[in-house]
Formats: C-alpha cells, structure tokens, sequence
C-alpha cells in the first residue's frame, strides 16, 4: 500500500490524492539526485580522478536502475539491508583508521580548539539559535517520506513495524554522527592537497567574500564543498587495499536511492496507472511493464539534473527533500491520529508545501548568496529580518525555511479541516475507535 491510497481511503479523496501524489513525486527527486551525484563524486576521489564525475553517476544510475527494475521490492529490501551493514561496518573501520591516522581524536581536537580559526567549529558559538533549532523540524521529513511509509504499511506484524520506528532514527544517527565528526575534524589535516585547498577557499569565502562577484563566490563555495572529505581522508590515512574496501561500503550508502526510486514507481502504477483504469483496461502485465518504463525515465530524469545541479549534496537534501517531506508530515499526522481531519486540509497542506518549495527555490535562484557572515536582507518589519538571503540558504525570521513551512502546513490541516466536511462515519470508524 502507498501512502496515497491510504490518504484515498482514509479521506475518501480522488484527485486530491493525484495532487499529493504529483507533490511527493516532485519532491522525493532531489533524494534520487543525491545518489546519482554521491555515485559520481565517490568513484571519481577513489579513482584519483581516472573516473569522471558524469561516468561515475552514470554507472551508479544503471546498477540501481537495473536490480529495482528485476529485483522489486523483495529484491530492494535485501540490497537496503546489505548496504546499511556493510557501510555501518565499513564506516566503523573508516573511524578507526582516520582517527589513528591523525595521532587519535583527542590530539586533533585539542589542535583543532588551540587555534582560533577552528575553534568555533567545535561549539555553537557561529551559529544562530534560531538556525539550531530549525534541524529539530528536518527529522519530521522521516515519517513522511513515500519509501519509508510504503515498507511501514507492507509489514504484516504491528511488531515489525515497530522495530522500523525504534531502529531507523538510531541507524540514521550510526551513519550521520562518524560522517559530521569526521569533516569537522578534516579541518586540521594539512598534508592532503585536495583539504588544503577546501579550507583555503572558505578562508578566502570569509576574508574576501565581500569583494567578489557572485561568480567568485559560487566558484568558492563548489571548491570548498565538503562531498569528497571522506574519501580523502581515507586515501591519506588507509592502505590502498582497505580504502578500496572502505570506498566500497561508501558506495552502499550512496546508492541507496533505490529505495526512493522503487517507491516512485510503485506510487505512479498504484496512484496513477492502476486509479485511473489502467490495470482493468490492459491487465496487470502491462502495469508491471508501465512501471519499469517509468523507472527508466525517472532514472534518467535524475542523471540529468545531477550533471548540472548547483549545490551540494548536503544542501539539496536539506532544502528540497527534506524541507519539503517534512511540510508533509501533518497529513500523515492527522491522518493517523485526527479523526476530524479532511481531504480538503490535506489538500491546502499539500498545496502549501509545493508554493513554499517552489518559491524558496525561485528567490535562492533570483538573489545571490552573499559572502559568509552577511545576509542580504530583503523584507524587514520593526527593525527584524523577516526575508533574507544568507550564505547557506534563505532564513525567514532567522529560522531555516523549514520551520515556517511545518507550522503553516500544521494550521491549514487544523483550520481548513475544522470548516469542510469530513468522510463519512463508517470510513471514520475504520481508523478510530467509537468515543
């Protein structure tokens, strides 16, 4: 079952679910997108360059594209769980040996906190309140995103489903805590040309950003980005034969975007093919057939934006996929745990959230990002940066776009469900108890 047929059967909606559908589709891109650029830039560092970027992504496309294609979702599973094992393993090892390498933490850091260019990176201290807590709303993205729901609601045991909820926020911080800690600590690793050359250019970035053009800076900010720190670490610190191992568990982790595109043409077969007839008309042969086609395009679809998108890896995720699922996240929420909730408030979230996307996406793209440590303020009210644009992104009252994009999300599927009329009460009493 898809996350939409659910919301279709919990609100007795129709199109309105082809609209979530449409949203989650656009939104769950960008995650596909990362593993294509991950592929790219990991099989190019391990190479020492011999692999460019483009052929890199291309083969990483091809072999996710080629067992979601034969595999399935039973074919899916097992390579996720493999991949999760053996970068869990693998990202172990990695730590281990970096920090061995560099003469262990506890030096680096203490050489890190000693000078007072990278002292900060250990505290909060450049770092805005309000920045801070708008990651507490990024985790929300989680519940809401279309592959995680579709494994949930395939589970046959309320128990297994349990296990996922308990164990996947705990894998996500296994794999994300060794990855942040080692950039941080990359920062005192000077006898790797590539990270010298990382570091000198957000000296410069901070130093000079002001004076620069927009180019410049945008020339800087790719030359600093952060997508390749590992894999240099590792080919400074590990023998060659553990860092092709180790590069080979980093491959696990980057081509799991096999989830998210088995997911997507799951979605477009059941929500889209199947919905509108297509599988009473031509049969269930030409759905299976329909949706390795789209695989296919959406595949392809992904290399393409990949080759020339213009952020990092880190910042797509955040600021389109992430963002944008967890505006999502009341729909889920209310559909789960409201029995007042509506189709119609589920409709005005979903609208919302591709506006605020779209429009983040639009102004980022219209006003440059200025030079770190400045912000071009754009709206004002009482002396209070309502809209700016800022060296990571855009911040809206100093909190991350996320923030406003949740809370609004939030109120339009409370007050827009509280006016419109509810499903009837026997699809009701399905999902909830009798008071």
């Amino acid at each position: 079952m898809t996350p939409v047929q659910m919301f279709r059967d919990r609100w007795e909606c129709g199109h309105i679910g082809t609209v979530i559908f449409c949203v989650q589709a656009a939104l769950l891109l960008p995650y596909i997108i990362i593993g294509v650029m991950g592929g790219g830039t990991t099989l190019n560092v391990i190479s020492g360059g011999l692999v460019p970027f483009w052929f890199g992504g291309a083969v990483v496309a091809l072999v996710v594209m080629s067992y979601v294609f034969f595999g399935g979702m039973r074919g899916t599973a097992w390579v996720n769980t493999f991949q999760t094992i053996l970068f869990l393993v693998f990202g172990a090892i990695a730590v281990v040996v970096i920090g061995a390498g560099m003469g262990g933490f506890q030096s680096a850091v203490a050489a890190l906190q000693a000078s007072p260019a990278t002292a900060p990176l250990l505290t909060r201290e450049r770092i805005s309140p309000y920045y801070f807590f708008s990651y507490t709303f990024i985790p929300l993205s989680a519940i809401a995103f279309p592959h995680i729901a579709i494994f949930c609601l395939t589970a046959r045991k309320m128990a297994q489903f349990k296990k996922t909820v308990i164990f996947y926020p705990i894998c996500i911080m296994a794999i994300w805590l060794p990855c942040v800690f080692l950039g941080v600590m990359a920062n005192r690793v000077g006898d790797v040309p590539a990270i010298r050359a990382k570091v000198e250019a957000r000296r410069v970035l901070a130093t000079q950003g002001r004076q620069l053009s927009p180019a410049q800076r945008d020339e800087l900010r790719e030359q600093s980005a952060g997508d390749d720190t590992i894999l240099l670490l590792l080919q400074r610190y590990a023998p060659l034969w553990l860092a092709g191992l180790l590069g080979a568990g980093i491959m696990a982790a980057v081509m799991a975007s096999d989830s998210q595109i088995l997911a997507l043409s799951t979605m477009f077969t059941e929500d889209i093919f199947a919905f509108y007839g297509g599988k009473r008309r031509f049969g269930e042969s030409v759905q299976v057939q329909t949706g390795r086609i789209f695989v296919i395009l959406l595949t392809v679809i992904a290399y393409a934006i990949a080759l020339r998108a213009p952020e990092t890896i880190f910042e797509l995720a955040i600021q389109y996929a992430f963002s944008g699922y967890a505006a999502l996240s009341p729909l889920i929420i209310a559909a789960l745990f409201w029995r007042g909730s509506t189709k119609w408030g589920a409709l005005a979230a979903t609208l919302w959230t591709a506006f605020a996307v779209v429009a983040v996406a639009v102004f980022q793209a219209l006003v440059d990002a200025p030079a770190p440590g400045a912000s071009t303020i754009v709206a004002s009210f009482g002396g209070i940066e309502a809209l700016s644009r800022t060296p990571g992104g855009t911040a809206i009252f100093g909190f991350m776009p996320v923030v406003p994009m949740v809370l609004i999300s939030a109120l339009l599927m409370f007050v827009v469900s509280l006016v419109t009329s509810k499903p009837r009460q026997a699809t009701v009493d399905k999902y909830f108890a009798r008071p």
